[in-house]
């Protein structure tokens, strides 16, 4: 990597900050939304129209959101530094800082396997990161590559929206967040594409298109996210988020963009066992999540100021 790829770095670790913070607040406007609307429920079938406007007054929410569009912008920023896979995975970080600030929002010390769990996730994508720093190379991305990513995430949507509609039922949030993950590594793919035209001069229908499938991914994947934190709290949404999304990206980046073509066999290995190991950590961290830790992040987000909890409304009924 050149000194002017690596300023995409800083920018990205900047980024990852921001969705720590955006995830934190988010979850609390998503959790007061639950309590507060006529047809409160978990959020586990889906928010309805009644949840999605509630949301939009909510500043907790609001300032979630903005922050998470700045993640967003520092992340677009470090991408027309850096290659994709480089710049991607280091998302992780903004674990690291979620699980801090659920543990202190909580009162809940960290298990030994939530611990184990995340420390799985952040070595998985750190040698991640150290691979794609020595074997990715920036790559001219031609029309071909962009219609097979573009096929690839209509499929996708199309996938995720029926088993929605026919099964959401039975879905708890690690489906939601594995469908957001999978669309937020075809938008930073997308992105990264869009970056490139632009800097090209290759402003014709097919950037548009790319820009269209963007937007679309970008919502979809949203909405996803918002149906997460209202059924789970907010570092496993980030752990899955920071995991699969990079993971996806990177496969992307490797099969379609070419970006690792003519790296040494040891290379995939490598990337193989270290996004093994990232996989594994999520997984851990979403079966060592009891009951107990989802209404206590639920009751945090609550709290925050002011809102009453079922607790706080007993208490005041019986003095």
């Amino acid at each position: 990597m050149t000194p002017t790829q690596m300023l995409g770095i800083p920018l990205a670790l900047l980024g990852a900050v921001f969705m720590s913070l955006g995830a934190k607040y988010q979850h609390q406007g998503v959790a007061k939304v639950g309590v507060n609307s006529d047809d409160a429920s978990d959020g586990a079938q889906g928010l309805g129209g009644s949840h999605l406007l509630a949301l939009v007054a909510r500043p907790s929410w609001l300032i979630g959101t903005a922050m998470l569009g700045l993640a967003i912008a520092l992340q677009l920023a470090s991408l027309a530094f850096s290659p994709l896979i480089v710049v991607q995975p280091l998302g992780v970080v903004s674990l690291v800082l979620t699980t801090i600030l659920s543990a202190r929002d909580t009162g809940r010390r960290l298990s030994r396997s939530r611990i184990t769990a995340v420390t799985l996730c952040v070595v998985g994508v750190s040698v991640f990161v150290t691979i794609a720093a020595l074997s990715s190379r920036e790559r001219i991305i031609t029309n071909l590559r962009i219609e097979i990513v573009i096929i690839l995430l209509a499929v996708a949507v199309a996938v995720f929206g029926i088993a929605f509609v026919a099964l959401r039922k039975r879905f708890k949030a690690l489906f939601y967040i594995v469908c957001a993950g999978v669309l937020y590594g075809f938008v930073a793919t997308l992105a990264k594409i869009t970056i490139n035209r632009i800097q090209n001069g290759a402003l014709d229908w097919l950037t548009i298109l790319v820009v269209v499938m963007l937007i679309i991914g970008t919502a979809v994947g949203a909405y996803f996210v918002q149906i997460a934190y209202a059924s789970g709290p907010p570092d496993m949404v980030v752990a899955g988020l920071t995991v699969i999304d990079p993971l996806v990206a990177v496969v992307i980046g490797i099969v379609v963009l070419g970006e690792t073509d003519g790296a040494p066999w040891s290379s995939y290995l490598g990337f193989s066992l270290a996004g093994l190991v990232a996989i594994a950590g999520v997984f851990l961290l979403e079966r060592g999540q009891s009951e107990d830790d989802v209404q206590a992040s639920k009751q945090a987000a609550l709290r925050s100021r002011g809102t009453p909890t079922a607790g706080d409304a007993a208490s005041s009924t019986s003095r």
